[in-house]
């Protein structure tokens, strides 16, 4: 199978268990929140020649049975616990990334918009704190088409958020979902996925370029596959000192992946494929002592992965 082949359905069909963990609970949920105001100072940091600045989309709120399906629920609760977080309810950061080149200012992921859960969709209203015109953006980076990844593309009417720019998706990722007959594939809970994923992707149908591993964004910003979470999801690379490793949602919480890597994420799509991707890029952060930059880590999500035990230990490292 080459690259640009897309996954059979049935690999990628979330089990039911899943599908009424995870989508019902985000979709309903989520989107009945009111919607609040969020700011956070933005963080900024260098990475060789590039400039990182990491901003605030808000967060998530979803019950905690979405991490380690397949593990002890009191071994779950406890290291959530342990992370000062609730073992029933769980808030995620949502954590977009700004990477300034000497020509392109390059976004990663657009988040939820304003039709997601109400605690989230805070991007530009966060660009505008930090004195930042979405206008200026030159390319965004797609790491896969989940909500809150890319719902926050376009704007009212339809209009895009981020008018000038290119935009860069997985070849894979974007074939899975802008099937015409992907509904009929997966369960009805799933469906507002599809539905937003079509939407937002349609919209940058004639400024889009395909990418698949091993190339680069710009010189010095590369691809690596990570799938699993969705069939084409990608990670990041960025060059500089030991590097930056960016794994989008192949590592969500690290208070239960990096201990745990095996463990299943309710909203992984292919459970083996996402645990084999999620220990190799534990594995070479932890082996090559790169940064890591989570976008559902604590903000602003930086921090490294340490090996302890049969798993790894998350630490800050901003």
């Amino acid at each position: 199978m080459s690259e640009y082949d897309q996954p059979t359905p049935m690999r990628f069909a979330l089990s039911r268990r899943q599908v009424v963990v995870g989508a019902a609970c985000l979709a309903g949920a989520g989107i009945r929140a009111t919607r609040s105001p969020a700011q956070t100072t933005p963080y900024r940091f260098r990475q060789g020649d590039f400039e990182i600045t990491v901003l605030s989309d808000g967060h998530l709120v979803l019950p905690a049975t979405i991490h380690g399906l397949d593990a002890p629920r009191e071994e779950v609760h406890r290291l959530l616990q342990e992370a000062g977080l609730d073992p029933d309810q769980v808030k995620p950061a949502t954590n977009p990334a700004l990477i300034r080149t000497r020509s392109d200012l390059i976004l990663l992921d657009t988040g939820s918009g304003a039709n997601f859960q109400g605690t989230a969709g805070k991007l530009l209203d966060n660009l505008k704190a930090a004195n930042i015109d979405p206008k200026s953006i030159t390319k965004v980076v797609f790491t896969h088409a989940h909500p809150d990844h890319i719902w926050g593309t376009i704007g009212a009417g339809g209009a895009l958020n981020f008018p000038n720019a290119a935009y860069y998706v997985s070849a894979v990722e974007w074939d899975f979902w802008m099937d015409p007959h992907l509904t009929t594939k997966l369960a009805e809970q799933m469906h507002i996925f599809v539905t937003g994923a079509q939407t937002n992707l349609a919209a940058v149908k004639d400024r889009v370029t395909m990418v698949k591993p091993g190339d680069d964004i710009v010189t010095g910003l590369s691809v690596l596959d990570s799938s699993g979470h969705t069939p084409g999801h990608i990670s990041l690379v960025l060059a500089g000192s030991e590097g930056l490793l960016i794994p989008a949602d192949a590592i969500t919480e690290p208070a239960v992946y990096f201990p745990h890597p095996e463990w299943q994420f309710a909203y992984d799509m292919d459970n083996g494929t996402a645990v084999a991707n999620r220990k190799k890029l534990l594995d070479r952060a932890a082996t090559d002592r790169m940064k890591m930059l989570g976008f559902h880590w604590p903000y602003p999500g930086l921090g490294l992965a340490e090996r302890k035990g049969t798993g790894y230990q998350y630490v800050p490292a901003a």
